[in-house]
């Protein structure tokens, strides 16, 4: 009897690190995760240490491994999934990190965001990047660390540095420096990549003065990314994708118009729009889906920034609940008809209002407001949050989303996905599976290595769930009004 096979996604995201064990059939098998440090070096700064990125993903790689007695010789592949625009540079002899990873949330450079406002190129970044000028994307953070950062322009200027999101990041760490490469769907998110001509953009180089040695080479998804040497096995690394992408493809949503919802520590929305680069005029930014079978589609991507985080908030900050799950049950119990919102703004808020100097408020406290009010409008803000981003998807792309599919670790939450299809007035469909991230890593490494087809990804999907809308339009658009209200107000709170 043939020993079973294996495909491992290593999924690094914003507060922790997992290494999911994947069979032939699609089933899940194992899984590890390590939170690690988030560092707060002022206000409105995040950074990650990038050697306990690697140090935690490692951990749980060899976790997943031991932990299921899997053998060297029947890991077929590995794919690899990330939280994107966090930047890292290193210097290519050592491999030690210049700085801290400065993460996808920080605001640092936006003030660098307002030069290259100021200098007209607001049009051009959308033209050619897909995206809108803000300090989320890598470009500003990586000018930022050669600008601070001792020594390392000069470094950077003789070619002895390199450049990469997450997971070129991993690619580099685990094949000991052999490979400096990163996917399509990744390059999308630096604000450097032309998504059009599928190459580093010369123009955004130069108006941000970076030299192109930093960069790493860009390659397809589902493709040959190099190999980790364990325990004398050459384990192929044959899929790439950020992490919402990656959910995008784990979702099967492989027609144009397909559209999925990941309740991360963020909350990002990803519509197909397949083989057409669809501009938005409603917030939104186009990016890359993936690269597969020698083509590039692309989506419409809304990024909520707080949305798994605001829970957290709750939990970490407030102390409102002992554990994240226990939202769902202290929501059950406010009672009334307090009308209370959250807008959880803490990092600005993203599409469609792109607004950096936004922050979070409480709005429509009365004195009998209690803590099961605000643990509901907390949850009810992700709802609401997401029906900002399908309305100007809907807008953009001409189609009316019939069902949402949904994924991440909030979407178990079955008081907030009742809500979310109440107020949006369309189906919710959870999956059986709510691994979509790690399962899309695994699927493109799995297509790469002649494992499956999207054929067979279709039909190993399952749905645990459907949620149908059962509140009337009356009430929906005037729950949405005072939300609508409330961001109002948040909006412009910091001095520009």
């Amino acid at each position: 009897m043939s020993e079973q096979k294996y495909i491992i996604a290593l999924d690094q995201g914003t507060t922790s690190s997992r290494a999911v064990l994947v069979n032939k059939q699609g089933e899940i098998k194992g899984i590890a995760q390590q939170e690690f440090r988030q560092i707060f070096p002022q206000s409105g700064w995040v950074e990650h240490d990038p050697m306990e990125i690697w140090k935690t993903q490692l951990g749980v790689l060899q976790k997943v491994i031991a932990d299921n007695q899997v053998s060297p010789e029947s890991i077929a592949a590995i794919g690899i999934t990330n939280q994107r625009e966090t930047t890292v540079v290193w210097d290519r002899s050592t491999g030690e990190p210049v700085y801290n990873a400065i993460v996808w949330q920080d605001k640092r450079t936006a003030p660098i965001c307002e030069q290259l406002k100021a200098k007209g190129l607001t049009d051009y970044v959308r033209k050619a990047t897909g995206l809108v000028i803000d300090s989320y994307f890598s470009a500003t953070k990586l000018r930022w660390i050669l600008d601070n950062v001792p020594g390392v322009a000069s470094r950077a200027a003789k070619g002895e540095l390199a450049f990469g999101t997450i997971d070129t990041w991993l690619i580099w760490k685990l094949t000991n420096g052999a490979s400096h490469v990163t996917d399509y769907s990744n390059a999308s998110r630096t604000m450097l990549y032309n998504i059009r001509d599928l190459k580093w953009d010369d123009r955004m180089l130069q108006e941000l003065n970076i030299p192109a040695s930093l960069l790493p080479t860009v390659k397809p998804s589902s493709g040959n990314f190099g190999t980790w040497l364990f325990e004398g096995s050459n384990i192929p690394i044959a899929g790439v994708a950020g992490d919402q992408q990656a959910a995008l493809f784990g979702q099967a949503c492989f027609e144009p118009g397909m559209a999925k919802n990941t309740y991360g520590t963020g909350c990002f929305m990803l519509m197909n729009t397949g083989s057409r680069l669809q501009y938005s005029s409603n917030g939104l930014i186009t990016t890359i889906a993936w690269g597969l079978d020698g083509k590039v589609e692309y989506a419409l991507e809304g990024s909520v920034f707080i949305a798994g985080a605001a829970v957290q908030w709750l939990r970490d900050s407030l102390h409102l609940i002992d554990q994240s799950k226990d939202s769902e049950y202290f929501a059950t119990k406010a009672l009334g008809s307090n009308e209370v919102y959250v807008v959880p703004a803490f990092a600005g808020l993203g599409a469609p209002y792109w607004d950096m100097y936004a922050r979070g408020a409480i709005f429509g406290l009365t004195r009998d407001t209690g803590k099961d009010h605000i643990i509901k409008a907390t949850l009810e803000s992700l709802a609401y949050q997401t029906k900002d981003i399908i309305h100007a998807m809907e807008a953009d792309s001409g189609i009316h989303l019939s069902s949402l599919k949904v994924d991440g670790g909030a979407s178990a939450n079955s008081i907030l996905m009742q809500f979310q299809a109440d107020i949006l007035g369309c189906e919710v469909e959870r999956p059986e599976v709510i691994e979509s991230t790690a399962m899309g890593a695994v699927c493109l490494a799995g297509i790469q290595i002649g494992w499956w087809t999207k054929k067979d990804i279709i039909n190993y999907r399952k749905i645990q769930q459907r949620f149908a809308p059962q509140m009337d339009a009356k009430n929906r658009q005037r729950l949405y009004a005072g939300w609508l209200k409330a961001v109002e107000r948040t909006k412009g709170w910091i001095d520009n």
